[in-house]
């Protein structure tokens, strides 16, 4: 099982799409307070739909409360716009950490230092960055893809 892990989100709809995606890939979800929202909010069930129910999920109230279960800090991967290494670069194993930061700032400076692992998806200077539900759907994809061979 891969573990998806949300710093701090902040638009309901996207925690509950990839809370979906979650089900879906078999994935464990891990959320880090604060968030921008009310985790019961209609439109977190709405965007997550009936499949809320089977989802793997823990929350945190903070950083340091997620880091301490991490067994091995070597398989966390932070995702970030201004990383230099891609998703393709990476070799994804299962049980990984995926972590994603809040849609408006993404992860912050203390967090990054925490990790070695920055990772990047490629993608057109035309934007700045792609939507979070999209972002852990396309880095899911290829780590389970991956795993798979």
């Amino acid at each position: 099982m891969l573990n998806i892990v949300l710093v701090e989100p902040e638009i309901p709809n996207n925690t509950g799409n990839i809370g979906r995606l979650s089900v879906g890939t078999e994935s464990r979800l891990h959320l880090i307070h604060p968030f921008g929202f009310v985790i019961n909010d209609a439109n977190l069930k709405r965007s997550g739909l009936d499949y809320w129910v089977h989802l793997n999920v823990t929350e945190y109230q903070n950083i340091d409360e997620w880091i301490a279960i991490i067994p091995d800090k070597s398989r966390v991967f932070l995702m970030s716009s201004h990383a230099t290494k891609s998703i393709y670069d990476a070799k994804f194993q299962d049980e990984d950490w995926l972590v994603f930061g809040k849609e408006s700032k993404g992860l912050s400076q203390e967090v990054l230092d925490i990790f070695q692992n920055h990772l990047t998806i490629p993608m057109s200077k035309l934007i700045r960055s792609f939507n979070i539900a999209n972002s852990v759907a396309f880095v899911v994809g290829e780590a389970k893809r991956q795993i798979s061979l």
